[in-house]
């Protein structure tokens, strides 16, 4: 028996599921995780389809791909893949990928605390481990810089109407908006249809009327949405709700006003809310932010200090949370199968 392609995974779920990939993994061009990330995206991208779509994915699917990190001060890289790009910075995924190699021992494990850097996309990402009987009970990571860039902006969705949002950066750009706007809409598992078609409105509206221009990163534009809204359970300050793409939206078919909502709180998503927060005299520097995902699940956030960032004035967020290991997989593509790249279908994807 052969096959085309063979890769080893474990797959883990802190709200949202994480595939960590951590065999079969090709050698990937690149002087840093970040230009590896440039040619899959450009070159290869392949390996992302095969792994997120159907047979062997689903639409709230992630993946990460671990690869041996450039810079000499990290222990490993990652490059996160999800369905319709590749992040330059993900908080789930790093919580995912952080509990991956610790406790399956490709990183040493150090009790009661490990201390460890990654190199993501977006640069070394600074992780602290609580660790106890060989379990990873809590990832607490250091974001790269976030920032505001538009505030209490209003704009046209078509057919919607006036929505005023925020939108900030976390690791990505997320077009945020009050879900106090929308009159008997909650933040609930069972209102996921509502939720995903508003999130995917908004963020296309917003993507086409509010230009934004990282200065590390030109060309990146708004590719996230979220409706956050205040606390409705104990251990909260907030609560949200994200959506991501799972296709690309034309207004002329409402078929594809939808998308994959993200089971977890979002970790990029809540460096980007505090951001916003923050610029809006909101929340304070050292000021736990406990931030509710759909699930009921928090993660914490907390903002270190003010930085700059281009011409941006900007805020260093830590965020912490845990993740569950789910199962161990072997995946293979064998030479004759018809859908190398995976497939999708209407019902469940956009």
């Amino acid at each position: 028996m052969g096959f085309k392609r063979v890769f080893n995974a474990v797959d883990l779920q802190c709200g949202i599921p994480g595939r960590v990939v951590t065999g079969g993994v090709p050698t990937i061009p690149g002087n840093s995780v970040f230009e590896q990330m440039e040619y899959l995206r450009d070159k290869d991208d392949q390996l992302r389809m095969l792994l997120l779509r159907e047979p062997r994915g689903y639409p709230p699917m992630c993946c990460n791909l671990i690869v041996p990190a450039k810079d000499p001060k990290a222990a490993a890289g990652y490059i996160i893949m999800e369905q319709s790009e590749y992040p330059l910075m993900s908080g789930s995924n790093t919580i995912c990928v952080a509990t991956a190699l610790l406790e399956n021992g490709m990183i040493p494990m150090t009790e009661p605390v490990t201390e460890i850097t990654l190199e993501a996309p977006a640069g070394l990402i600074g992780i602290t481990a609580k660790c106890e009987n060989g379990r990873v009970k809590e990832v607490k990571f250091k974001n790269v810089p976030a920032f505001a860039e538009w505030l209490d902006k209003e704009i046209d969705v078509p057919h919607l109407g006036k929505v005023t949002v925020d939108v900030a950066w976390g690791g990505m750009y997320y077009a945020m908006a009050d879900v106090r706007q929308f009159p008997g809409l909650e933040i609930r598992p069972e209102r996921g249809a509502e939720l995903a078609k508003l999130c995917a409105m908004i963020r296309q509206a917003a993507e086409e009327q509010l230009p934004v221009s990282h200065p590390h990163y030109p060309g990146v534009g708004i590719t996230i949405s979220q409706i956050f809204g205040p606390a409705d359970m104990p251990g909260m300050d907030g609560r949200n709700v994200v959506t991501m793409p799972s296709g690309k939206l034309d207004w002329d078919k409402p078929e594809t006003w939808t998308g994959a909502i993200d089971r977890s709180p979002c970790g990029t998503g809540t460096c980007a809310r505090m951001a916003a927060m923050y610029a809006k005299g909101q929340l304070k520097l050292g000021q736990p932010f406990r931030h509710g995902g759909i699930l009921g699940n928090v993660f914490t956030g907390e903002l270190l200090e003010e930085t700059t960032i281009g011409g941006h004035k900007a805020v260093i967020p830590t965020l912490s949370g845990r993740a569950w290991i789910t199962s161990y997989q072997t995946f293979v593509l064998e030479h004759d199968d018809p859908w190398p790249n995976g497939y999708t279908c209407g019902d469940i994807w956009g």
